[in-house]
């Protein structure tokens, strides 16, 4: 009889949520012979707003178990894995009835994630066994040439991942046709949004499919060394890559006249970064690699021709390398039935904000908005109203509720405002202020600035300061008109693409919600109720008990009142804090 198999879900999402104890809990179970089960490791599944997760797979099915914690482990182990008895109210997806979860799957398409979840990320052999490196054996076996690579990647329509959409067929085709004495490849693993959690995710949950995207894309373009540029905050991700690096290197899959073709010498090494958000943007991770500070250059020349010590050097994301082995497998007709007109394929998005199902999810280019947020992210949190959604990371635009059915695709995003970025997608309801929300992304984008570019350096600090004064009830009608002013000349001056988008949630915040602009200035007050200098905290007489609850956690004493009399709120010493609308039982605190 198969023994029942348990797999246990450890990336980062998943260890944060506790996820280390429940493994350690089945390991001790497992290695005491207790029950017969086999256990092994994978990553993030995406589902992971329920880690910690644990797979069930018995001669019935598979069972995917969240939110599992000791308690619940104990009746999994005896219910299920002992007797054989699915606990279908915690199970979270299974194909044999529905959950409340099962909407989340619906719709999904996984390439770039095809593996996370499935294997264990450090096994090489479970890497093989899912088409792990068939596809580099079939480019030599068939004798394709660089050029005939090249094609099927144009063919597919895959753009590039990571921030502008850039056909990545042409991408290498220009790097093809500089020719040199070296030529290099890089992994862009250091965009720092929220997206960026898609890209750490991929690296420690299937690390071979960006080796072996890297390595076609090596033979595509003739280069003989790769470099992974990753944050070193990524710890996992730069483990699970250095063992499949040397488990690669074992298997003769990186080195010297690598998957038996003479002269094809290709190795990969990881570069750890510091964090900078400017090394995202590609001739600055470029100067970091080669030492040098991390600061944009001036293009032309383009990487292509003069990149990595000014040598040709081809730059991807991870979610488009961890693309490029599916294709070469399937074909890019294959790769290009999905999508829309304009974008190809499918997108990785992170999910994160004031929605259910937070995660990642992947779904066909051309999806609406509305489709990702209520039927993937099973709405927002409270049942509140969808207000917007910041698409694209902290230099990305917002994208309003009545513009939900946009669809996902770079031509369709970018007219909105907005940036499709790697894929960070942060979801905003009613209770969110859109002013604040421009000044949170801005201050990030102002602290990142590298401080080459005067506009960047400068105009980002000043824009700051005014949306400050604004958010303190100290705006002038005249801002509106300034923070334009300044976020087009800093769009127009800037050298990098850090400082062109860094004004994009002004913009479009301004663009959409400028009456909430306008509220701050004119009427001193903020509709999301969310500014606290604008906040009054008033007691409804009515409604007070005289429960005296307010008046014990007031931190400035500024509540006044007896037993069974209404309190009142003392306007001139209220710091603001709402400790006693948090408190009231009643509803009797009244914020505007």
């Amino acid at each position: 009889m198969e023994k029942v198999k348990v797999i246990v879900g450890l990336g980062s999402c998943g260890l944060a949520a506790g996820a280390g104890k429940v493994y350690d809990k089945l390991k001790a179970v497992h290695d005491a012979k207790i029950l017969g089960f086999d256990l092994k490791k994978t990553s993030c599944i995406g589902m992971c707003y329920r880690e910690p997760l644990v797979e069930v797979i018995d001669k019935s099915g598979s069972y995917l178990y969240g939110e599992v914690n000791e308690a619940k482990l104990e009746e999994i182990l005896e219910k299920h894995i002992r007797n054989h008895e699915p606990i279908k109210e915690y199970v979270v997806k299974t194909e044999m009835f529905e959950t409340a979860d099962s909407s989340f799957f619906e719709g999904q398409v996984k390439i770039a994630l095809r593996n996370c979840g499935y294997i264990d990320p450090e096994s090489i052999e479970e890497y093989e066994a899912r088409e792990g490196y068939k596809a580099i054996k079939s480019i030599t076996e068939n004798k394709l040439t660089p050029q005939d690579v090249i094609k099927t990647i144009l063919d597919s329509g895959l753009r590039g991942r990571g921030g502008g959409g850039f056909p990545t067929g042409l991408k290498w085709k220009f790097a093809n046709n500089n020719k040199a004495d070296q030529k290099y490849i890089i992994c862009n693993a250091d965009e720092g949004d929220p997206g960026a959690f898609m890209d750490r995710s991929v690296l420690e949950g299937d690390p071979h499919s960006v080796l072996e995207g890297m390595t076609i894309g090596a033979f595509a373009i003739e280069a003989s060394e790769g470099w992974i540029y990753c944050r070193a905050e990524y710890p996992l991700a730069i483990k699970r890559l250095n063992i499949a690096i040397e488990q690669a290197r074992n298997r003769g899959y990186l080195g010297k006249d690598i998957f038996g073709i003479q002269g094809f010498n290709f190795d990969i090494h990881i570069k750890e970064g510091a964090g900078a958000f400017v090394c995202g943007e590609e001739t600055a991770l470029i100067a970091s690699i080669e030492g040098q500070r991390g600061m944009p250059r001036k293009r032309p020349p383009f990487p292509a021709e003069a990149g990595l010590w000014r040598k040709p050097t081809n730059i991807n994301n991870v979610e488009t390398f961890a693309n490029i082995p599916w294709i070469v497998n399937k074909g890019a007709a294959a790769y290009a039935a999905y999508g829309s007109e304009r974008s190809k394929g499918t997108k990785v998005f992170a999910l994160t904000g004031k929605i259910k199902h937070g995660g990642l999810v992947e779904v066909p280019m051309g999806v609406t908005i509305n489709d990702i947020v209520f039927k993937l992210g099973g709405g927002i949190t409270d049942d509140k109203k969808f207000k917007a959604v910041q698409l694209g990371g902290p230099s990305g635009g917002c994208i309003p509720e009545h513009l939900g059915h946009t669809i996902v695709d770079y031509d369709s995003v970018n007219a909105t405002g907005a940036i499709m970025g790697s894929g960070g997608m942060v979801v905003m309801d009613e209770t969110t202020c859109m002013v604040d929300i421009a000044k949170f992304f801005l201050n990030f984008t102002r602290k990142e600035s590298c401080g080459k570019c005067t506009f960047c350096r400068v105009g980002t600090q000043r824009m700051l300061e005014i949306l400050e004064r604004i958010t303190e009830g100290k705006g002038k009608e005249s801002d509106i008109d300034t923070l334009q002013e300044l976020a087009y000349q800093i769009k127009d001056s800037s050298l990098c693409g850090l400082g062109q988008t860094a004004p994009n949630p002004v913009l479009t915040t301004i663009k959409y919600f400028r009456n909430e602009y306008e509220a701050h200035i004119k009427d001193k007050k903020c509709p999301a109720k969310n500014c606290k200098p604008l906040l009054t905290y008033t007691i409804i007489p009515d409604l007070c008990t005289a429960c005296m609850l307010c008046k014990k956690v007031c931190p400035s004493k500024a509540i006044d009142g007896e037993k069974k009399q209404p309190h009142f709120i003392r306007q001139a010493d209220c710091i603001k804090c709402g400790a006693c609308f948090s408190k009231c039982k009643f509803k009797a605190i009244n914020v505007e």
